[in-house]
């Protein structure tokens, strides 16, 4: 039996600047985890946002579930884009990025950097950045894949997404 081509390109110039678009516009997500009760997945949506270094970064409480699957399961994945306001919702660009997370501990000396960086881009989040059960979770990108639109699909390497 024949192979089929992969329908998926390497990642070009064009495809690399939407996904850092797609990023750099980000302030939620959805993230995907590993429930660590029964193996199944679950999605929640999540504040997303960069780090002062460029990696991805986001504040979850313990009390959400996704806070107890990232620390048994540290793989996930998150999906960025919007639908936009016309149009077949899956003709918008949108980006699953595979990663790893990582918690920073509270005492941590890069806490206070990240946490004036965080409350730039989501002032809300000041009524409870302090809070004692949330923690700031590195999502250390693995490899994404972007759907640029119709027949318009790249994988890219966490270099790619700069």
């Amino acid at each position: 039996m024949p192979t089929r081509p992969d329908p998926v390109a390497a990642a070009d110039d064009e495809a690399r600047a939407l996904a850092r678009s797609l990023i750099d516009g980000a302030t939620h997500a959805a993230l995907a985890v590993t429930d660590p009760a029964d193996g199944t997945p679950g999605i929640s949506r999540i504040a997303l946002g960069r780090a002062p270094d460029g990696g991805l970064l986001t504040l979850v409480s313990a009390l959400a579930p996704h806070h107890a699957a990232l620390k048994a399961h540290p793989a996930c994945a998150v999906m960025l884009g919007e639908v936009g306001a016309k149009g077949d919702p899956l003709t918008h660009p949108r980006l699953m990025v595979k990663a790893r997370a990582s918690f920073i501990a509270p005492d941590d000396p890069a806490r206070p950097a990240l946490r004036d960086h965080w409350l730039i881009h989501h002032p809300k989040a000041k009524l409870y950045v302090d809070f004692g059960d949330f923690a700031f979770v590195r999502l250390t990108p693995l490899s994404a894949l972007l759907n640029g639109g119709f027949a318009r699909a790249f994988r890219l390497s966490p270099e790619d997404l700069g």
